[in-house]
């Protein structure tokens, strides 16, 4: 299959697939970056990697707006690897109409710590790392923790699930991320026994027509290579999008 990988000048770039090999149309995915650096050439090497998936990258500030405008509608799932704090109360309203209608949204690695000031958006990406001391039932908690550099075993704890079916436990060396939440609501797709991390790390549930899937892993080049990452990536973007089932 021929592939195409195209990178403008300017903050946003084009990398993707021509249609898959039995001609269905590819995904048109949005990829949302900003607020956190990462190893860009190896980023967009494993994106460009993914069969009948065209990925477009836009980094903020210029992203919640294209909700309000209805400039997301060219897209069929958006792809969170972002760290980003700013949405006004009009993109809130518009950011929830959009998925609770339809749109998908798979969220990367760092893309958990997102509109910490937001307790709806919480709920709506499954959990939540927390960048500051924070309270719970009035009580006060340290911040969510991170340590890169780790083996993580990584188990498939839901092998019937559409993202995860058929696939097998990998080790993977990458960045962890403990004490954060995760909501009792979705369904968890991954775990592992890696004491520096919290045991939930990839879920997925539905938020009314919309489907919404997280995958903590995915810190530098290491994770972007492994081949079972890549799978998943995939995997997830083509349930979100409704593609797979």
């Amino acid at each position: 299959m021929t592939r195409v990988f195209l990178i403008a000048t300017m903050a946003t770039a084009l990398v993707g697939t021509l249609a898959s090999a039995d001609g269905e149309q590819p995904i048109r995915a949005l990829v949302v970056t900003g607020g956190h650096d990462f190893e860009r050439e190896p980023f967009h090497a494993m994106l460009g990697a993914l069969e009948g998936i065209e990925c477009t990258e836009l980094a903020h500030p210029s992203v919640n707006e294209l909700y309000v405008t209805g400039g997301i509608e060219q897209y069929d799932v958006v792809v969170l690897y972002d760290l980003y704090q700013d949405i006004t109360p009009e993109q809130k309203a518009a950011l929830l109409a959009r998925i609770k209608g339809g749109l998908g949204i798979v969220g990367l690695h760092h893309s958990i710590a997102d509109y910490e000031a937001w307790p709806a958006w919480r709920a709506v990406f499954g959990g939540h790392y927390w960048i500051a001391e924070h309270e719970k039932r009035g009580e006060k908690l340290p911040p969510s923790t991170f340590q890169h550099g780790i083996d993580i075993p990584v188990h498939i704890a839901s092998p019937s699930h559409p993202i995860t079916r058929g696939m097998s436990d990998f080790v993977i060396h990458d960045e962890v991320y403990g004490n954060y939440d995760v909501s009792p609501d979705v369904e968890v797709l991954l775990t592992t026994t890696q004491p520096l991390s919290s045991p939930f790390i990839g879920w997925a549930h539905t938020v009314g027509e919309g489907r919404v899937a997280y995958v903590q892993l995915g810190h530098d080049h290491e994770a972007y290579e492994n081949e079972s990452y890549r799978q998943l990536v995939g995997r997830a973007i083509r349930w979100a999008a409704k593609r797979l089932n």
